[in-house]
């Protein structure tokens, strides 16, 4: 079985992993979760929550264990899978966009958010930035439509009240990966088909763009681990089993 370390998205925590967790683990799977600087039960400073800092948790979490991991990355979460790939390719499998940013060298969170196909985003269209360093709020009611629209009144309730805000540097920041470090790294897409956050049209064209070995779509919101665990934890494992084989 795989190991998994998993790479939440904005406004989240490793919280929201928790029943996807789960599943993997009861399939045999092994799985690491934790905060990103500066979110969940994490209180970096916001001054502190770097795209940087946030590569250089993930790597410190990779190296907690020998066995090379399938970085699974939601949201934002791809864009700091790529940037921690990128930094310590050598403890990464594989890596897999959960409806994620899957940026090139060069590209940030916000370029992508730019292109024509990502001018529905409920997101960057809802939220609100204060404070210096700034910090990016989602309000509750534009989160149940965005983020977590498939999902239960009792789920996204659940999830809407453990959001906390989001240092605004991680968007703007691009990634820099390294000629060749990610080259012989098998990327896997998960599509979500309702997601509001990511559009569905910006989805294809990332994948479009960068080379994916296999891609799922899964008929959900932008946080499949809440509103289709069970069908993303199938995702998960048929990526663990063919980057296993490749």
């Amino acid at each position: 079985m795989a190991r998994f370390v998993l790479v939440h998205g904005a406004f989240s925590g490793a919280w929201i992993w928790g029943p996807l967790s789960d599943r993997l683990k009861t399939a045999g799977h092994s799985v690491d979760v934790f905060d990103l600087p500066g979110s969940g039960n994490d209180y970096t400073p916001a001054s502190g929550a770097t795209l940087d800092a946030y590569a250089a948790r993930l790597c410190e979490v990779l190296a907690s264990n020998s066995e090379p991991a399938i970085v699974a990355g939601n949201s934002m979460g791809g864009i700091v899978a790529t940037q921690g790939a990128a930094r310590c390719p050598s403890c990464v499998r594989a890596l897999v966009y959960v409806t994620a940013f899957l940026p090139k060298d060069g590209q940030s969170l916000l370029d992508l958010t730019k292109l024509p196909e990502g001018s529905d985003d409920q997101v960057q269209a809802n939220i609100t930035i204060e404070g210096d360093p700034p910090l990016a709020t989602m309000p509750a009611a534009a989160s149940r439509q965005a983020l977590y629209g498939s999902c239960t009144d009792d789920v996204a309730a659940w999830a809407i009240a453990r959001q906390r805000p989001q240092p605004v540097a991680p968007f703007v920041t691009p990634v820099s990966i390294p000629l060749g470090a990610l080259d012989d790294m098998n990327r896997y897409y998960v599509i979500c088909t309702r997601d509001r956050a990511i559009p569905l049209a910006l989805q294809r064209r990332m994948i479009a763009e960068n080379v994916c070995t296999d891609v799922v779509e899964l008929d959900t919101d932008h946080t499949p681990h809440l509103s289709k665990t069970g069908d993303l934890a199938e995702a998960l494992h048929r990526f663990a089993t063919h980057s296993f084989h490749s």
